[in-house]
């Protein structure tokens, strides 16, 4: 074996400082600084040295992370640090009576009056992982276990990208966090579990539980877990005099440290933070149950202690969360404007978070046969929060002796037949021109995002369909006064103002005319893209498939969807009668505005515009706006009660101005 050259070390050296380095970027701080492309590059020539040269590989090296042999078990390891669980609260009153023995404590021993301040961090739900670092090197990662003793996990956690092999400064230290999984990569895990006939998944905390307790990191790698430290158990340095310090110490260290905590200075800004994200935290990709509140002041803190259980000056904040039982009565199938079949479950009425619930989706035909939900079950109905109520799980004891599996039927009443779509979970109706989903696609091209009429909503199209009225959109236009005026609800006012709503939608852009059109696959943002790229009506219609390909976000799914209405003679009959009544106008592309070429996304509720008329002043000084923050984004636009987006931007540091700045840069101030 031939000893390493030292321009071959010193390569070596400055590869595995850089990997670190964009390793760092990308998982700390959300920066991808290089392409992940030109990162594998760096990588694979690291294991090219490493392979040349075997005895220059270190536990630390970034090639380390491959899994190694499957374990035969799992070690039991003691913590050095105890592992302690913090009590919950749910309630308002629940936290300031945590406040009050807070503050009540602290007078107990520190014989004053103090009014402690707090930091508040999103409870993420995960599985709790603990990692200890000697000399800055990873040398061992347990799970909780029972507080006391853990399992040895240090061959999975090693697997995970945004764990530090080595720390930046070479400190004993041990360090506690959250490994959580995705909700995309659970998305991506059930579909690969379906084709293998394996179960699925409940959740991404039972998919990221399953995944750091494999015996074989070869799988823990596969499935990409992630990370959050949120607390430092043991460390050989200067400790920070306060939590956001601690917070802040980790980070600079290496660990992914959650953006979203906040420094409050008394218990009244820990609720305002507390119901800020019971309504935004569906919108990470991380699921989220509560805030964990913390006494700031680590002097509070020693003086505060700990109970048997847990500490004193810790809280877990859950959001509201509530499980009720109720029956199923009925199951029945919707259609929805582009013929998807989705199954709902008819309810006994019963009140959840103070809301009486009688539906809830069952999603698809593979739902209902994980739950195994029949009609007459009992079944467990949970709500958190904003989260649209659902099922998730069916009380066996309780099922009427009868009931049968549901099955999807081949024909369904006002509907025509149905089918599964091949390679999907989803179902949907074989004919086109069904009553259910002409409702659906109809309430759809007059409703707020295409043709905006005023006045036409679900029950009123229902209403004229069923009386013979309408059948396409053309005929909305074609209605005279005396068609309506004899219909039930119906009077001359009422039919001269649905009759003129319909007048001043014969002039309509070419962007929302397309959105009309109902294509599959072609929502709002994809019309005006079509609109801006082609400018006529003409120049969309006489696209072949290439020249739709070469639109920025047309995929191939949505040029076939366009290339099959195009086939379509229904499709293409309802389109010329619609030409009959209603002139289309160009939207060429503008010439260079204040924004072209930008990325903007609008957050938080605005004074003066509605979130459509923001994003057609972003359009229309040639900005794109999109409805999420990332490296992508040029430009945030801070409304009130602005959230998770503004702390994205601010993490990734991207601009931000707020409505008045917005409205003043365009002229329109």
């Amino acid at each position: 074996m031939s000893k390493a050259p030292k321009e071959v070390i010193d390569r070596l050296s400055k590869l595995r400082t850089a990997i670190d380095h964009y390793r760092e970027q990308y998982h700390v701080y959300d920066k991808e600084e290089i392409s992940a492309e030109a990162l594998d590059s760096l990588k694979d020539e690291l294991v090219r040295i490493e392979t040349q040269y075997p005895e220059l590989i270190t536990p630390d090296s970034p090639s380390q992370r491959v899994a190694g042999r499957p374990l035969a078990a799992f070690k039991k390891v003691k913590h050095k640090v105890p592992q302690w669980s913090l009590g919950d609260v749910f309630t308002e009153e629940d936290v300031r009576e945590f406040d009050e023995r807070v503050r009540r404590m602290l007078f107990q021993e520190l014989h004053e009056h103090v009014t402690p301040a707090y930091v508040c961090e999103l409870k993420i739900d995960g599985l709790k992982l603990v990692l200890e670092y000697q000399k800055g090197k990873l040398v061992l990662a347990l799970t909780r276990g029972d507080g006391v003793v853990g399992e040895d996990v240090t061959h999975n956690a090693r697997t995970i990208e945004s764990v530090p092999l080595a720390l930046k400064e070479p400190h004993d230290l041990i360090v506690e966090g959250e490994a959580w999984l995705s909700t995309k990569e659970l998305e991506r895990l059930n579909k690969e579990r379906a084709k293998k006939g394996e179960p699925a998944f409940a959740n991404p905390r039972n998919a990221a539980a399953g995944t750091l307790r494999q015996l074989d990191a070869r799988i823990a790698a596969e499935r990409k877990l992630d990370t959050f430290i949120y607390e430092m158990g043991a460390y050989d340095g200067e400790r920070p005099k306060t939590q956001q310090e601690n917070l802040e110490l980790m980070r600079k260290l290496g660990f992914k440290v959650n953006p979203h905590f906040k420094s409050c200075k008394n218990i009244d800004e820990v609720i305002a933070f507390w119901k800020h994200w019971q309504t935004r935290s569906r919108a990470e990709e991380y699921w989220i149950d509560g805030v964990v509140v913390k006494v700031n002041e680590k002097r509070f803190q020693d003086a505060l202690g700990y109970t048997g259980k847990g500490p004193r000056w810790a809280i877990a904040f859950k959001f509201p969360t509530e499980q009720v039982t109720t029956v199923v009565e009925d199951i029945v199938l919707q259609v929805g404007r582009t013929g998807v079949i989705t199954p709902v479950a008819h309810l006994r009425p019963v009140s959840v978070l103070g809301t009486t619930v009688s539906r809830a989706t069952l999603h698809n035909e593979d739902e209902i046969a994980r739950l195994d939900v029949r009609i007459g079950d009992t079944v467990v109905l949970e709500k958190a929060g904003d989260v649209i109520p659902d099922i998730i799980a069916v009380i066996p004891e309780l099922r009427p002796k009868g009931a049968k599996p549901y099955r999807f039927p081949e024909e369904v009443e006002g509907i025509g037949r149905i089918e599964r779509i091949p390679g999907q979970v989803a179902h949907r109706a074989v004919e086109k021109d069904s009553f259910a989903q002409q409702l659906r696609r109809l309430s759809y091209v007059v409703g707020k995002s295409a043709l905006n009429v005023v006045g036409c909503g679900p029950k009123i199209i229902e209403q004229l369909m069923r009386a013979g009225l309408v059948s396409s959109v053309a005929d909305f236009y074609t209605l005279k006064k005396g068609d309506l005026v004899d219909l039930p609800g119906w009077g001359e006012r009422s039919a001269a103002q649905f009759i003129d709503a319909f007048a001043e939608r014969k002039h309509v852009p070419l962007s929302r005319f397309i959105v009309a059109l109902a294509i599959p696959q072609i929502g709002e943002e994809t019309s005006y893209d079509l609109a801006a790229h082609f400018g006529t009506l003409d120049a969309f219609l006489d696209a072949d498939r290439n020249a739709l390909l070469e639109v920025p976000g047309i995929g191939e799914t949505m040029a076939d969807e366009i290339m099959s209405w195009r086939k379509s003679t229904h499709a293409q009959h309802d389109l010329q009668r619609l030409l009959e009544f209603v002139s289309v106008e160009s939207e060429s592309k503008k010439a260079a505005g204040l924004l072209d070429g930008m990325t903007v996304v609008v957050t938080g509720s605005l004074l003066t515009l509605s979130r459509d008329e923001a994003k057609q002043l972003i359009r229309d000084a040639g900005g794109d706006p999109a409805g999420s923050v990332s490296k992508e984004t040029d430009l945030v636009v801070v409304g009130k009660d602005a959230g998770s987006k503004l702390a994205k931007a601010k993490q990734l540091g991207i601009k931000t101005i707020d409505e008045d700045t917005f409205l003043k840069m365009l002229k329109k101030k």
